[in-house]
């Protein structure tokens, strides 16, 4: 039947580009009666698909049915009818489900933000309450809610350049080289990459910036070109400073790649979630290293940190967030995409539920990680206000409002009690203009295309660009004005909207030409669903209005054939358009503007900024078929027009190159609060520096001896070393670099020994020592006892204890190791509480190198860091460390109110109904610990952080002991990140660690699991953990932190000295 086959295609394409696409597509109404015959085109579209109560829907079939005779009706109209039928009410499911939950979302808000400035405004005079109102009232106004204000800023110039900054860039998914990009060779490999190669370029030429690093995967797989798989790619090289003055040999912009996840294997971004953790780890130990070089050639022996840490998208968010942590140095974020306005979209479209979205993006993994990078970010940078307002706007942690209050009392001086709103700038995106060449804007610059491709007059074509013969040998005359639109075939880019406005113009189709650039393509069919529908409509368009030799579809094209296509349309005198439904910023606008073109676009979100900068163009509203052809008709007719905003887009397009780009950048990133490690405890340097430690040279002589020995035997190392015959073994070498290496290191053998904890009596005494470096610096090896064992009241179980003595038994068993292998116990008891257990085992506090308590938020050096009374005192540098942004007092009424409310309301429980005590024994000045009276009552991680995030307030919650205890600490403190402390401060490597755990734990347990360390996993030791407290349901799951297969991970079911010592060594031997 007639009309079929179109019902059937329009179907398809609800399926493929979502049911929220049917109103965009709504034609007149139409009578039936006065057409007197059956339109199953017009009719379903209007009567049908547009329908709104489920019971018109219904009677709206019958009238179907009833319509048509015997002979005529189809029972495939039938079904097709039922189908759009429930396409529609799942539709309607669908928007009333997001309706309560946008409701119950801007309700939450709305509270949190109230109880955030209620418990604030204790701290205010009334009339600063008044102010803060004011100010929380005038927040509103979209004009100056977001002003770019530089009167109080100093703008980064020349001045700055004897700084010598060290700037890291991460970019982790896809694949990232300086040069031939492969640019759309998969959805991960796009304008990110290009984005964050070309700003590494730029900012390492800017006056006071040493030396830029772009962090992102090593990838050695046979899927990929073998550059991916090199360490290090210089981009460019800053030997010389524009006076010509060398400037150092590490100097410029590099990318380093860390391995992490499968090496053989390109993953795609959805995959890389459990394994950031491994090069969170590579990437700290390449900064150590690099902070160290530097601090040789420009910071006068003084380790040089970076500048600032900046993650681009959800994955590297993440990484530097933990990054920022563990050095102390301030992070920014790019977002680039967003995980949250993703889901909003998928959701929209009806085609596949949370969970499946969830499946295939890891949606909510990635939420999680941008929402974790706004909890860390002194600064986030966004290409458009729209980003700010709409996108960022739908986080946990981000509240226009709130950040402006917090802002004003930041500005007064008055505490906010630990709330911290990152700071939100506008900085727009630069560009590369190298290859644009600028022409003159003259009368006689009209003839040259006529000149190039060849006259009326019989004169033969100059030499063109091949992509110009390419796009003109679709035109019956390419002499006319070119409207060009480049983008993906994607039904969001709204392409054919633009083609059904030229197509119904007559005007406009008697004066230009349209050029469509849809990407590449060799078939149809074996594209994307979505893709091939918009391509599938452009070709039916192109035939329904007649439009052979006015549009131009080329099936291929290079990344370097657009700016000569961006020249041929600007030699025509032709339009940029872009009509996407949503434009997040719009580069294509830009280069378009640079190359002089004027541009007609979307009033939908970036483009917008675009057209205030430069006024070169107009906006339309993309649903708005006759706007669209309007303004191009306009455009294209009026030569002064033209002509004036070419002249404005060349004019202002400076705005958006490199360097304006990078001088903002560099501007708002020095008004961020600057930090970097700066240790309290005052240890002078020792007779034996870091990098040259007594293990070191007691291994370097061990292998000299080793290679030196004449007779054929292996010199003993048991602790005692003959240096006399090795001075004979080496003198008879005749090598003088060995002599000279083996004489310095025997002078600091022969040196006589002095412990100061030990006493005549050989027994060890307390004494302050806090200027001495505690044992763990000249560790080679770490093992970390991560047990978390409690019985049913939180109490330890005498099970650890037994495990503490079979791994002691272990590790001294082979005397080759245990000399430079020391021990760490990290537990969320309390000092005073770890310190009973051990004694009850008989276990001395001084067999471990360090405590780590209270979840990470302490730091004990048993023997070193004592009072005269014996007593253990934290490291005074780590609990500096994790101060930031924690604020203790204004997070326990916080926790108190939301732990005690009802259904997250106004209403309270009473205190002796209240699921929680404090819990004072286990608590410190950073770690809020309450005893759990009640599990079923208490909420879980996900929604307290999430509730606190509201409030402004950045914290570690997590539940312990066995769901006994729940304890909040700062947002730098937890027990995976205390071990990157150690590596930092003393030098010992994350990689040369191995962590002992049971198979669950403290809802921090999985944090422990990933990373370069090792991991000995033993089984059925731990039988009950808090895990079920962690997640709420929908949210992401284990297997997005853990991998599921890691050469870092083994098991043992056995807990004797044998079975732990067998595991540490296979472990080892799978990552040799």
């Amino acid at each position: 039947m007639a009309g079929n086959e179109w019902i059937n295609g329009y179907l398809e394409a609800i399926l493929d580009s979502g049911v929220s696409a049917i109103d965009e597509q709504k034609p007149s109404p139409v009578n039936l009666r006065e057409v007197g015959n059956f339109n199953p085109t017009k009719y379903f579209v209007e009567e049908v698909v547009t329908g709104v109560d489920e019971s018109d829907l219904h009677r709206t079939w019958i009238r179907v049915v009833a319509t048509r005779n015997t002979h005529e009706r189809s029972s495939r109209l039938e079904n097709t009818c039922w189908r759009i039928w429930h396409l529609a009410r799942k539709k309607k499911q669908l928007e009333w489900e997001d309706f309560q939950r946008l409701t119950k979302r801007r309700w939450e808000r709305e509270l949190g933000r109230r109880d955030a400035t209620e418990e604030m405004s204790e701290d205010l005079s009334e009339g600063e309450k008044g102010d803060t109102i004011g100010e929380l009232m005038q927040s509103e106004t979209p004009r100056t809610r977001f002003s770019r204000n530089f009167s109080n800023l100093e703008v980064w110039s020349d001045d700055n350049k004897g700084k010598k900054l060290y700037i890291v860039l991460m970019s982790l998914h896809g694949l990232v080289r300086g040069e031939n990009m492969e640019l759309g060779c998969d959805s991960d490999t796009g304008g990110q990459v290009k984005y964050v190669v070309e700003l590494a370029r730029a900012l390492a030429m800017m006056p006071g910036v040493y030396r830029v690093d772009l962090f992102t995967r090593q990838i050695s797989s046979p899927e990929v070109d073998w550059s991916y798989g090199e360490p290090t790619e210089m981009l460019t090289s800053g030997s010389e400073d524009a006076d010509g003055n060398d400037v150092g040999e590490s100097s410029g912009a590099y990318i380093v790649r860390i391995p992490f996840g499968p090496r053989d294997k390109y993953l795609n971004k959805e995959l890389l979630w459990p394994y950031i953790q491994e090069f969170v780890d590579g990437a700290l130990a390449h900064i150590l290293n690099m902070s160290k070089v530097l601090g040789e050639q420009i910071g006068g022996g003084q380790p040089v940190w970076p500048y600032v840490i900046h993650g681009h998208y959800a994955d590297a968010g993440d990484s530097a967030a933990l990054l920022s942590g563990a050095i102390n140095v301030p992070m920014v974020l790019t977002g680039h995409s967003l995980g949250r306005n993703k889901l909003e979209q998928l959701l929209k479209q009806g085609r596949q539920s949370k969970e499946d979205i969830n499946s295939t993006y890891k949606i909510m993994r990635r939420i999680e990680a941008e929402e974790l990078s706004l909890d860390a970010a002194e600064l986030v940078i966004t290409s458009t206000r729209q980003e700010i307002e709409e996108q960022w706007g739908l986080y946990d942690g981000f509240d226009v409002k709130l950040e402006k209050v917090l802002r004003a009392r930041a500005r007064r001086g008055v505490n906010c009690h630990g709330r911290y709103m990152p700071r939100m700038v506008v900085i727009t995106p630069g560009m590369d203009f190298s290859s644009v060449e600028v022409q003159e804007d003259t009368p006689e610059v009209d003839g040259e295309l006529t000149a190039l491709i060849g006259g009326t007059d019989g004169t033969s074509p100059k030499v063109v660009p091949p992509i110009w013969s390419e796009v003109m040998r679709f035109f019956t005359n390419p002499h006319k004005p070119m409207i060009l639109a480049l983008s993906r075939p994607d039904p969001k880019k709204n392409i054919t909207t633009l083609l059904k406005a030229f197509g119904e113009c007559r005007p406009l189709r008697d004066l230009a030409n349209l050029t469509l650039i849809m990407g590449n393509r060799e078939d149809i069919d074996a594209l994307s669903a979505g893709n091939a529908s918009v391509l599938t409509t452009v070709l039916k368009l192109i035939d329904k209005y007649d439009l052979y030799g006015l549009v131009a579809y080329p099936k291929h094209h290079k990344q370097s054939d657009v700016p000569e296509i961006y020249r041929l349309a600007a030699k025509t005198k032709g339009v940029f358009i872009n009509p996407a439904l949503v434009e997040p910023f719009g580069l294509t606008l830009i280069e378009a503007a640079a190359h002089g073109l004027p541009m007609v676009a979307t009033k939908n979100g970036g483009p917008v900024d675009i057209k205030q900068a430069l006024n070169n163009g107009l906006l339309v509203d993309p649903h708005d078929q006759q706007a669209i052809a309007e303004a191009l008709l306009k455009l294209v007719s009026e030569k002064n027009l033209w002509h004036e905003c070419r002249k404005n887009g060349w004019k202002n397009i400076h705005l958006f190159s490199w360097p304006e780009h990078c001088r903002t950048y560099l501007t708002r990133v020095a008004a961020c609060r600057m930090r970097h490690p700066q240790w309290k405890t005052d240890t002078p340097v020792d007779d034996m520096p870091t990098e040259e430690s007594l293990g070191d040279s007691l291994m370097d002589v061990q292998d000299m001896s080793l290679r030196l020995s004449v007779d054929g035997e292996k010199s003993s190392f048991n602790g005692s070393l003959d240096a006399a015959t090795l001075e004979k073994v080496t003198a008879a070498n005749g090598d003088p670099e060995v002599q000279d290496q083996v004489k310095r290191i025997l002078s600091k053998i022969k040196k006589p020994a002095s412990d100061p904890q030990e006493d005549m009596g050989g027994k060890k005494q307390h004494e302050n020592v806090v200027n001495k470096y505690p044992a763990l610096r000249r560790q080679k090896r770490l093992i970390v006892i991560a047990l978390d064992c409690y019985n049913s009241n939180g109490d330890p179980d005498s099970k650890i204890l037994q495990v503490v003595q079979e791994i002691f038994k272990a590790v001294r068993s082979d005397p080759e190791t245990s000399r430079f292998s020391g021990f760490a116990f990290s537990t969320a008891m309390s000092v005073s509480e770890t310190l009973e257990f051990l004694k009850s085992g008989k276990i001395q506090a001084t067999d471990f190198d360090a405590l780590i308590c209270g979840s990470g938020s302490e730091m004990y050096y048993p023997g070193i860091y004592t009072e005269e009374n014996g007593k253990l005192y934290p490291d005074p540098d780590y609990t500096s460390h994790i101060d930031y942004r924690w604020g203790n007092e204004g997070l326990k009424k916080t926790l108190w109110k939301l732990m005690n409310s009802l259904d997250g309301g106004e209403n309270m429980v009473n205190d002796s109904s209240s699921p929680i005590q404090e819990d004072k024994m286990s608590g410190n000045s950073h770690c809020v610990s309450y005893l759990i009276k009640d599990p079923t009552m208490v909420k879980k991680v996900d929604d307290l952080r999430q509730k606190l995030r509201m409030r402004g307030l950045r914290c570690h919650p997590m539940y312990c002991r066995n769901s006994t205890r729940m304890q909040v600490v700062p947002l730098l403190a937890s027990r995976s990140q205390a071990l990157r402390y150690l590596y930092v401060r003393w030098g010992l490597n994350v990689a040369n660690m191995c962590v002992i755990l049971g198979e669950t734990g403290d809802t921090d347990y999985e944090e422990l699991i990933s990373g370069t360390h090792k991991t000995l996993i033993m089984k059925g030791l731990v039988e009950k953990g808090s895990e079920e407290l962690l997640r709420t349901s929908g949210s992401y799951l284990r297997e997005d932190i853990v991998p599921g297969e890691s050469p870092y991970v083994i098991y043992t079911t056995g807990a004797t000295a044998k079975d732990i010592s067998d595991a540490v060594k296979a472990v080892s031997k799978s990552i040799a």
